[in-house]
This record gives structure tokens, sequence and C-alpha cells, in this order.
């Protein structure tokens, strides 16, 4: 398909830059597959939900994969998106033309890394250097990776180590975070909880592959992203389980829903999975493992904005994300979210 098939005008001012306060705050878009579009908060999610509904979260947290150093006198800047062993990342890197294999870069905090090979998309092989752990080495000279549509708009301070996490957030080693999550509270868990909702977690790892533009003109010669994820055997079983019963399984963001459907066979039955993910899923795709999906609002061109109308279909998406945009709701990572039911 055409990538300008999921194109959209997106005015710069509903772009959110930081998250609604309380997060259960924000507007929710409630999307059916006909019928008028509603108008919500995300405290209204118990309401529209259904006994049996299971919700799917990632647990994964976001380290503090930003980097900034020097080779040299060269400045370089260091996005970590994919753990290849305990002491090498794969990494996106700007200034890479002062870059070269072998090349030692400084980062502040005595942390040091050997820019072992360049891969074929451009990005590097990162060792970095020392026997302690790499999350620690992180944590003191690293920032968070906001998006960049975030962080060209403002710098990034210590509010966001705590509004860039998700209070699921328990596996370290996240590159971005699985939004849709962000708008959760024990408020609203405590009112999902008492109306008998369910709810289970998996761990797909975010890379930053997940904000690159897609370049090629049409949707086939796009290359996506491997990202790590894992289901245990147990929530494989309570979700096939649930879906015996009759109950929907909703994905709380696309990474979950990108996992649950990368684990799925044709038979329709969630297995165990431990692995990489590279699922591109665009329209005209069978679903097999999710009945909805709970997610923020996308760029345009995106992989997700893509995702999205697979799920709804392209038509019900542009017309949703009209009636978004006229209505003024707050855009991507820290903005409003939607709830899709096809």
């Amino acid at each position: 398909m055409k990538v300008d098939l999921f194109d959209f005008d997106l005015p710069q001012e509903l772009i959110a830059l930081r998250p609604a306060v309380p997060r259960d705050a924000a507007r929710l878009l409630h999307v059916t597959a006909d019928g008028p579009f509603t108008d919500r908060t995300v405290r209204d999610l118990p309401d529209l939900l259904q006994p049996g509904d299971v919700l799917v979260f990632n647990d994964t947290r976001v380290i503090p994969a930003q980097l900034e150093g020097l080779r040299g006198e060269a400045r370089i800047g260091a996005t970590l998106h994919k753990r290849l062993d305990l002491r090498r990342w794969q990494a996106f890197i700007r200034n890479a033309k002062r870059l070269r294999e072998g090349d030692r870069i400084e980062f502040p905090a005595g942390v040091c890394a050997i820019a072992e090979a360049r891969l074929a998309d451009g990005s590097f092989t990162l060792r970095f250097e020392g026997d302690e752990p790499v999350e620690v080495l992180l944590e003191r000279a690293g920032q968070v990776p906001l998006p960049p549509y975030i962080a060209g708009k403002r710098a990034i301070d210590e509010r966001d180590r705590e509004d860039y996490q998700t209070m699921f957030a328990r596996e370290d080693g996240a590159v971005a975070a699985p939004t849709a999550a962000l708008h959760f509270t024990p408020g609203l868990l405590a009112a999902l909880d008492a109306r008998g909702f369910r709810r289970e977690t998996l761990t797909l790892h975010v890379g930053a592959g997940t904000f690159l533009p897609v370049k090629a003109q049409d949707t086939a010669d796009h290359q996506m992203h491997s990202e790590w994820g894992r289901i245990e055997a147990a929530t494989a079983d309570r979700l096939n389980a649930a879906r015996a019963a009759g109950g929907r399984v909703i994905a709380v963001g696309t990474t979950s829903l990108r996992l649950l459907e990368s684990a799925t066979g044709e038979d329709g039955v969630i297995r165990p999975f431990a692995g990489d993910t590279d699922i591109f899923i665009t329209p005209g795709y069978s679903f097999r493992a999710v009945d909805g999906l709970m997610t923020n609002f996308h760029l345009p061109k995106s992989t997700l904005m893509m995702l999205v109308s697979a799920l709804m279909g392209r038509e019900r998406m542009m017309a949703a994300y009209a009636h978004a945009i006229r209505d003024g709701y707050r855009f991507y990572s820290y903005g409003d979210s939607s709830l899709l039911i096809p």
C-alpha cells in the first residue's frame, strides 16, 4: 500500500509535551466499527469494557539510553535501541560520519564504549568497557530517551524520569515507553478490579526504531527493526482460557498487541514466546489474538498508524483522527488515548 494513504495534517500545538495530571484524567476517544465516536476520559474505561474482558499490559521499563559523548573532539550522540549481550548494544548514532569502527567514545561519569561495527542500516554496535552492568553505567551517564517530537521542543528534565515510566514498569530494557499504559493510576486499577476485569502482563522491550519514519513510498518496501519480547506459558494459558470463555483480549498499547500477534498461530492459540519480533501489521492483516486496543494517537505515515488502520479500517481511522484533531485531542506519547473495538 502507498504510505501516503496514512498521512494527515496535525497542528503542532496538539503535540503534548507533558502528560495529563492526574494521568487518568486524559481524554479517551471510543471508536467502534460503526456509529458515532464517543468522547470520554480514561477514567471511564471500566464503563466501556464487558464482563470477561482481559487487559494486557507491557511491563518493560525505560532505561536512560540517550548518551552524549566525545570521540576525540567530535561530539557523538548515541541512542541505544537493542541489547545484543551483556556488554553490547545496537545504537543509532548522531554525527555518525565522525565515527569509525574501533573508535572509543567517552561519555560522562567515566563511561566509555567502543564502536565495534557499523551495521547496514547505519547504526553501530557499541561495546561498553568495564565490569559494572551496563544498566548501572547508563544510570550514571544517560538520559531518558524522549521521542524527538518532544525532545525537539523542550529540554529533558528530572520529571521525565517518572513521567515516562508506566506503573507496570518492571523489566529493564526499553528505549521508549509503552505509552498507552502511562494513563493508568492505582485508582483506575482499583476501579477495574472492583468490576472484575482481569489483567495480564508481557514484556516487549520497545526500541528506538519505533520512532523512525517510514521512508519507503510503499509499505512493502519498509523494513521493521526487531525487538525482544516474552510471554510466559502461564500467561498464554490464562489468555486462551479467557477467550474460550467468551472474554475479549484488549491490548493496552501497540507493543502488547504486536507481541500477542507474534505469539499466536493461525489456529488462534496464544503460545509462550521468547525472542525477537519484527512483525509489521498493515491493512489486510487478519488479527488472531486481540479483540481491541487501547492506544494513543500516532504519527502520520507511521507504522503504528498503519497498525490501527489494519485493526479498524483505514477510512474509519482517518475519520477518527479528523474528529480528534477538530476536538483538540492531545497527540503522541504524552497525549490522550483511544479505545478501538473492531
